[in-house]
């Protein structure tokens, strides 16, 4: 599902193992797992198929957050330099092949042109899509069709909206309706500011005070409210993390054997993206790579019992897909599809609503 004229790079061969254990616990759970990768360029649907994993994969031009709202009746991926908004299509999942085989299937409908804004994580409040704009370094919407976004909040330690990338914001997790946290990677005020200190620079920012509730975090990435709690990942130590908001005391649920980025939960498991960190000057020098071998370091999506701090269950990839980054639970849909731009199955998909002239019937046509 290319988003660009350019014609896409040659797929990568993906290839994955798994434990026994995952495919079931999808199956016990009655979920399924929809991922995105910006360093292979897709969206992937992750399923289990009889004890082993399905996946399926769809092109984007760099794809980042993404976000499915309550209803599961619509997705929302970033990309590169659009925001793409794909729609359930329930009547259309049973027709495809094989028949009767797909319980949900997403169709896409539209793209909002952002620029290359570095669009991280995406929420879906009310029907709106807030865009962390890490570029820019706010949050922002996409409400009014005249312009590419909307800024909407910045951190008071940032004075103006500039193109510099200066704190590295990057996830963000909402709370009753409305955005509560978000994490950066440093609370600079100068252009890519975070990259000097970012071993121990990193905070969690609480939106409505506009202060940091913990600080001294590692890349941290993923935040999210739930079950009561604050979640972080602690990317560069390759943790799962909760936060006591009020002393700001970050505590590790699991160690993971990967750069963490990407949480999502169901029931008391939580699912979390690892990545094969760069050696790089932006990922060099971090703990994890102490902590581990470069052989010990893994890319794929662990299970993790949060009663425990156990893992329950992985897939990993061998190859194709070295790095991770957002992860969305798709509950009570087994075997999901999204039909991709390529696919002439979309061709015959002509969904409307009750034409207008069924309502009024009689009227005549008129301009205006």
């Amino acid at each position: 599902m290319a988003d660009t004229s350019t014609p896409p790079p040659e797929a990568p061969t993906f290839q994955y193992t798994h434990s026994p254990s995952f495919p079931a616990l999808l199956e016990q759970l009655g979920i399924s797992l929809a991922v995105t990768t910006y360093q292979a360029g897709k969206l992937m649907l992750v399923r289990a198929d009889q004890g082993r994993l399905s996946t399926l994969l769809r092109t984007f031009e760099q794809p980042m957050g993404l976000a499915v709202n309550e209803r599961l009746d619509r997705m929302v991926v970033g990309t590169r330099r659009m925001v793409w908004t794909l729609a359930a299509a329930p009547e259309i999942a049973p027709q495809l092949d094989p028949p009767g085989r797909h319980d949900a299937c997403f169709v896409p409908r539209s793209a909002h042109v952002t620029g290359d804004i570095r669009s991280h994580e995406i929420a879906l409040l009310g029907g709106k899509a807030w865009i962390v704009n890490t570029l820019l370094s706010c949050l922002c919407t996409l409400d009014d069709e005249n312009f590419g976004f909307v800024p909407r909040w910045r951190p008071p330690f940032v004075d103006r909206l500039v193109a510099e990338d200066r704190c590295h914001l990057n996830g963000v997790a909402p709370q009753d309706g409305k955005i509560r946290f978000v994490t950066a990677l440093a609370a600079t005020n100068e252009a890519q500011g975070w990259k000097p200190n970012k071993v121990q620079g990193g905070i969690l920012i609480d939106v409505v005070s506009g202060e940091p509730v913990a600080r001294g975090l590692c890349m941290p990435h993923s935040p999210r409210c739930y079950d009561n709690r604050v979640f972080v990942l602690n990317s560069g130590l390759g943790h799962l993390c909760v936060v006591d908001v009020a002393s700001g005391k970050v505590d590790t649920v699991a160690a993971l054997p990967g750069y963490t980025r990407g949480l999502a939960f169901h029931g008391r498991f939580a699912f979390v993206g690892l990545s094969l960190i760069r050696e790089s000057n932006i990922f060099g020098g971090l703990p994890i790579t102490e902590r581990l071998e470069e052989a010990q370091r893994k890319c794929g999506v662990y299970a993790i019992d949060l009663q425990s701090g156990q893992i329950v269950g992985f897939m990993q990839f061998e190859a194709g897909c070295a790095e991770l980054f957002d992860i969305q639970v798709l509950p009570g849909m087994r075997f999901p599809t999204v039909v991709g731009f390529q696919d002439q199955v979309l061709d015959g998909i002509l969904i409307a609503p009750p034409a207008a002239w069924q309502a009024d019937a009689g009227a005549s046509p008129s301009a205006g």
